[in-house]
């Protein structure tokens, strides 16, 4: 496995699926799901998760049909005056920033929009990692989620 092919894979495909606004959504795999693909040569990335408020969903990455890394994650928004359309904004926002100091699994480690501050803190390497990522509004806590993830051998 190419690391370098696979970082550089997973930050292409990340932004043009949930982090876009223009992405298309594919036909859901399972009852509810929310579904994103994007592929590039022999990679293949698809994102399924279920929910909104509070959600969960995974991601798998595919070289040749087979899959060789994914990820799977849990997310909450925890100030009930917060919407959706907030948390989307900021996490979006976010998540298509290009940056090189943390593996890319999620957003930058640190990203400021207007009020909101996104932060992302991960142990590991692309192999095998865990992490949460929190948005806070005026300095308070509004959203957080935890992933963990790596190669799959």
């Amino acid at each position: 496995m190419n690391l370098n092919k696979l970082t550089n894979f997973l930050k292409t495909a990340k932004k043009n699926t949930y982090a876009s606004e223009m992405a298309k959504k594919v036909i859901s795999q399972r009852p509810n799901s929310k579904d994103y693909e994007y592929a590039e040569r022999e990679f293949l990335y698809h994102d399924t998760y279920f929910g909104s408020r509070d959600f969960i969903g995974e991601e798998i990455v595919y070289e040749k049909e087979k899959p060789i890394w994914g990820m799977n994650y849990n997310g909450y928004i925890v100030d009930d005056s917060v919407t959706e359309v907030e948390i989307d904004k900021s996490l979006r926002t976010a998540l298509k920033q290009d940056y090189t100091n943390i593996i890319p699994v999620r957003g930058p480690k640190n990203f400021k929009i207007e009020n909101y501050e996104y932060k992302n803190n991960i142990s590991g390497g692309l192999g095998r990692f865990d992490g949460r990522e929190e948005i806070l509004k005026d300095g308070k806590l509004i959203y957080y989620a935890v992933f963990h993830g790596g190669l799959i051998k």
